[in-house]
């Protein structure tokens, strides 16, 4: 059984019976969070950004778990320098891991590093293929990496000001054709309030894709 848990904002557990991945461990000063940092076990976390609600809580369980943590070149290098495990990657590369791979994606956002790149992700998790998307504005090029990727959940940022709001992600969902759209980055704050729940219903109907609203501590099992 693959099971995906949301954790709040954008973070995600990736998990079966023999490897557990995490995404974004914005964890520790996250108004939502259902976990805490000290209780999360894993081997591998996929950052997207250096943003602190995204970097987060990396290197503290990169540190603890001996996870390995992968990213752009320069969000690992950021890493590494801090005495954890990092694995650098760069927008379009993709690379073998024991349970699939990792395609790093673009994602129209600033990086948090000096001369760095924001990015997403599309996971190959034993046949599973999962979208992350990072904090990104809506391109055309989603399209494509529907096509190049049959996508079994795209997991999309909908809170608007910083990211795509509902409208661009429903047309996101549109291009990526994924079987289920998972929203997420939103609510956390006032600023990226929304309605999942009009998004759903958007989304459904105008393009009969489902969407699972995941709150806090919840799960999906990925079929």
């Amino acid at each position: 059984m693959t099971e995906l848990k949301f954790l709040g904002h954008a973070c995600f557990l990736l998990k079966n019976d023999k490897v557990t991945l995490l995404f974004d461990p914005f964890l520790t000063d996250n108004p939502i969070s259902a976990a805490s940092a000290g209780e999360i076990d894993c081997q591998y976390i996929l950052v997207s950004h250096a943003h602190a609600d995204h970097l987060g809580d990396a290197v503290a369980i990169a540190k603890r778990t001996g996870a390995t943590i992968v990213s752009t070149a320069e969000v690992a290098r950021l890493c590494a320098e801090q005495n954890v495990k990092a694995h650098a990657m760069h927008l379009g590369g993709k690379h073998g891991f024991e349970f699939g791979f990792v395609r790093i994606t673009p994602a129209f956002h600033g990086s948090g590093v000096p001369g760095g790149h924001a990015c997403g992700f599309i996971v190959n998790f034993f046949g599973k293929i999962i979208y992350h998307a990072g904090d990104t504005a809506i391109f055309g090029d989603m399209a494509l990496l529907g096509r190049l990727e049959s996508i079994d959940a795209a997991l999309l940022p909908i809170g608007d000001n910083f990211t795509m709001g509902p409208q661009d992600a429903a047309e996101a969902a549109h291009m990526l054709q994924p079987k289920l759209v998972i929203p997420m980055h939103y609510n956390t704050w006032p600023l990226i309030a929304q309605s999942p729940e009009a998004f759903q219903e958007d989304v459904q109907t105008r393009f009969k894709i489902p969407v699972k609203i995941l709150h806090p501590g919840e799960a999906t099992e990925l079929k």
